[in-house]
């Protein structure tokens, strides 16, 4: 990913209704919701929706796909990944100690290992 496409993406998530509707669609996960159901979750009349969904279209951070007549957006988790891949690249290149685990996203580190029961 190059620098600019980075500060594109960090630009479009640096408003409060943006920021608010991208991390609704990543909890949603790849299927996305409907633009009504956005606006409605995230407080926005649909005009101001449209317009912050055109933001993070162009910043190429979801996309958006039609159902019938409805308009569904979903992240693009490619899109988040390269981001988070560019801030991270040289996590720790200074070779400092104990550093790797500083590195791992902090939501990585808190997900919860599943146990195994004994049949």
């Amino acid at each position: 990913m190059k620098t600019r496409d980075v500060i594109t993406a960090l630009g479009a998530l640096a408003h409060e209704h943006r920021l608010a509707i991208y991390r609704l669609l990543v909890e949603q996960g790849p299927g996305g919701l409907p633009a009504g159901v956005i606006a409605e979750r995230v407080g926005l009349v649909p005009s101001s929706l449209t317009f912050h969904v055109q933001a993070l279209q162009r910043a190429e951070l979801i996309t958006r796909r039609r159902v019938s007549r409805q308009l569904f957006y979903a992240a693009d988790f490619s899109a988040m990944n390269a981001v988070i891949g560019y801030l991270t690249k040289n996590c720790c290149g200074s070779g400092a100690d104990g550093c790797a685990a500083s590195c791992e996203p902090a939501g990585a580190a808190m997900k919860p290992k599943r146990s195994r029961k004994a049949a």
